[in-house]
């Protein structure tokens, strides 16, 4: 049992949280201990009769058969990729980010009356995560055929058509839109893995100060540069003004040198 928890405490915290949620309120449902319409998102049930549980269960009750399965391993498979490489040691801008897309997804999803938002969330992380990949990269579908990562969340897209038909297809859309939002508008265009987000509302990303001392993190952004973790980057140019502006000398000291044949 020590190991299980060992190894459970290895995940990063948000997908543990995520992976937590999506079993703590599908299993319930698969087992008939909870109804599913208590789950599902009814805008009716939200708005007349405050059951704003609803907007929660509703991002993760997964399917109530097989498919589940491939579900919840995507889930994790996205997540743990996203905040072990894009979002390591900063887990709480993550959850913000991924806190305000998962609202997008809510209001994105209201023309087409979807129920559950489960796939449209996963289709958001899929693309981020693809976006965010290095150029040419390569994954597998389902293990049976590997193609650019590029491509994957449309494959993805036209799983969904295949398997749930046209209605599964438009939530797979909602959740590449906003995906694609979150991608541009956070990270810029062309920002790939080991970048910095540059895009134009990347502030709007960070984390609020709360959130940060709740997982026990301190960054600092600011003019200077963009520190992640414990170290600071600086743009070689601007840190040679910062010094000269101070009076500080960077660099080795060589001294004055001695002309040749002098001892």
């Amino acid at each position: 049992m020590a190991e299980i928890l060992t190894e459970i405490r290895k995940i990063p915290p948000v997908t543990r949280f995520l992976v937590a949620s999506s079993l703590g309120i599908t299993l319930p449902a698969i087992l008939h201990l909870v109804s599913p319409w208590r789950l599902v998102f009814l805008s009716q049930a939200v708005i007349k009769e405050f059951e704003f549980w609803r907007l929660y269960t509703s991002c993760f009750f997964g399917s109530m058969n097989l498919n589940y399965i491939f579900e919840l391993a995507m889930l994790y498979r996205n997540s743990n990729a996203l905040e072990s490489t894009h979002y390591e040691r900063r887990s709480s801008d993550y959850a913000w980010q991924l806190f305000l897309a998962s609202l997008a997804l809510v209001g994105v999803n209201r023309p087409i009356q979807s129920y559950t938002h489960t796939r449209a969330l996963l289709h958001t992380l899929t693309y981020l995560m693809c976006s965010l990949s290095p150029p040419g990269a390569l994954t597998s579908v389902m293990g049976l055929i590997t193609i650019p990562v590029a491509y994957f969340p449309y494959a993805l897209l036209g799983m969904d058509l295949l398997t749930g038909g046209p209605s599964a297809a438009a939530q797979g859309v909602s959740g590449m839109l906003v995906g694609h939002a979150w991608w541009w508008l956070v990270w810029g265009s062309g920002i790939g893995s080991g970048g910095v987000e540059q895009g134009m509302y990347a502030g709007w990303g960070r984390a609020p100060a709360w959130l940060k001392s709740w997982f026990g993190e301190r960054e600092e952004y600011g003019r200077a540069g963009s520190r992640r973790g414990a170290v600071q980057a600086f743009a070689p140019r601007q840190r040679a003004e910062e010094a000269a502006a101070s009076g500080r000398v960077t660099g080795h000291r060589w001294g004055s040198g001695r002309r040749l044949g002098e001892s």
